[in-house]
């Protein structure tokens, strides 16, 4: 369950990220208002999830999902490229948070 609460906080973030695009700095109302529901949402999810998550391993999953998700986003919405380099870094990152779930004790207390 604790991994389900910081995958709902990410897509908490990833939803205010996505919002902070589009509200052209903070000059869109309607953006903003769920830039602000969803960074809140996201924290308070991410505090959640710390109760039984250690908080280098809620984080390193929690950036590098984020960085994957608003990278694909930006590309599919937003129409920023995307290179080579880029992809095979979201893919290091990708197969980083695996070992981290897949293989280290550190990932639960």
């Amino acid at each position: 369950m604790p991994y389900i609460t910081l995958a709902l906080a990410v897509l908490a973030e990833t939803i205010g990220t996505t919002a902070l695009q589009a509200s052209q700095q903070f000059t869109k109302p309607l953006p903003t208002v769920i830039v602000v529901l969803a960074y809140g949402c996201a924290f308070y999810l991410l505090g959640l999830a710390l109760k039984f998550i250690p908080v280098g391993i809620a984080y390193a999953i929690w950036s590098g999902l984020g960085i994957v998700l608003i990278a694909i986003i930006g590309f599919a919405v937003f129409g920023q490229k995307l290179d080579m380099a880029a992809i095979l870094g979201m893919g290091l990152i990708l197969a980083g948070i695996l070992v981290i779930h897949l293989f280290s004790g550190s990932a639960t207390h």
